[in-house]
């Protein structure tokens, strides 16, 4: 029950932050939403923890920074993956990635 209701939660905040930033486009309907919430919960779950390890080198490099790189990457492969949802732009991605986790962490703290 508690997986049903962070997927719903998740495909709020997909919701809120297609309607609020430029260059994310989701078309299709509530079915869309859901489906960028599951991917993008499964790519962050299972891809992003192998990518960091690998990636640690230049994490260290730029202080941290390069895991905003992973963050767009994740929005960029949930693109890729799901028909209807479409990025255009490498700051549309970045503002998605922390509207989504923000609005994600404010539902769920609120829940």
């Amino acid at each position: 029950m508690g997986l049903i209701i962070r997927i719903l939660i998740s495909a709020v905040a997909v919701y809120i932050a297609s309607q609020f930033i430029p260059g994310i486009h989701v078309s299709g309907g509530a079915g869309t939403y859901l489906m960028v919430a599951i991917v993008l919960g499964f790519l962050n779950a299972f891809i992003k923890p192998i990518l960091t390890v690998l990636t640690i080198p230049i994490t260290i490099v730029t202080l941290g920074l390069f895991l905003l790189v992973l963050n767009v990457l994740m929005v960029y492969l949930t693109a890729y993956l799901v028909p209807h949802f479409h990025v255009s732009g490498f700051i549309a991605a970045l503002l998605f990635s922390f509207v989504v986790s923000i609005v994600t962490a404010l539902i769920d703290a609120i829940v």
